[in-house]
């Protein structure tokens, strides 16, 4: 399948030719659910934690005796009971909410969004992308050409994947809301599906085939 490609001012220089088996595949919402939800929960880290009644401090003597005060018998005033004692069933930071996929599932799920994205006209595709300075101005201004030039490229997040490491991008990006700029042998579902546009180059399209079409 043909896409358009654009030069950097937002022109079209002509068309590539895209790996149906990358770009082509047939969207399947229940396993790009399960990979995004195994994703999120693989990044959750605990916070919430409370103590049970063998780590809050004190309590270490019987307060009163066992027999003789018409009282009920207690072994620790920090029995959960009391004031100031443990808590039962609390949040604790040791869960674990890690959830394992296998690879493959893993890959499915990316080509269906990078296929919907294209069936969506969400995918926009430059020969390259480069700036000279680290500047946000420089950047901010390029993507403002781009969506006055581009049809379908208006308002919404975009996500850059690009061939390598670009310290100029990644500096000129930080300070630009709702874009991200990413390697694409980086690429997962969770960020596809945070960002409404892609953007790829024709190098970074070359990395994707070589990363995740691995026989």
């Amino acid at each position: 399948m043909k896409v358009d490609i654009y030069n950097q001012e937002g022109e079209k220089i002509g068309e590539m030719e895209l790996s149906p088996e990358i770009f082509n595949v047939e969207f399947n919402p229940d396993l790009v659910h399960q990979v995004v939800i195994s994703q999120m929960s693989n990044k959750r880290k605990p916070i919430a934690h409370t103590k049970d009644r063998g780590e809050v401090r004190g309590g270490g003597k019987k307060p009163w005796p066992q027999k003789g005060l018409g009282r009920a018998r207690h072994g620790s005033i920090r029995s959960p009971i009391f004031k100031g004692g443990g808590v039962v069933f609390g949040p604790r930071k040791d869960k674990i909410f890690k959830k394992k996929i296998p690879k493959k599932m893993k890959r499915k799920a990316l080509f269906m969004i990078l296929s919907e994205k294209l069936r969506r006209n969400l995918l926009f595709l430059f020969e390259e992308i480069k700036i000279e300075k680290p500047k946000t101005k420089i950047f901010a201004q390029l993507i403002k050409k781009w969506k006055e030039k581009l049809k379908n490229l208006k308002k919404g997040s975009i996500l850059i994947a690009l061939e390598s490491k670009d310290k100029n991008l990644a500096l000129a990006s930080r300070n630009i809301p709702n874009l991200k700029v990413v390697q694409a042998k980086d690429l997962n579902c969770l960020d596809l599906l945070s960002f409404k546009y892609l953007i790829l180059t024709k190098d970074s399209v070359k990395v994707i085939e070589e990363v995740f079409l691995k026989k």
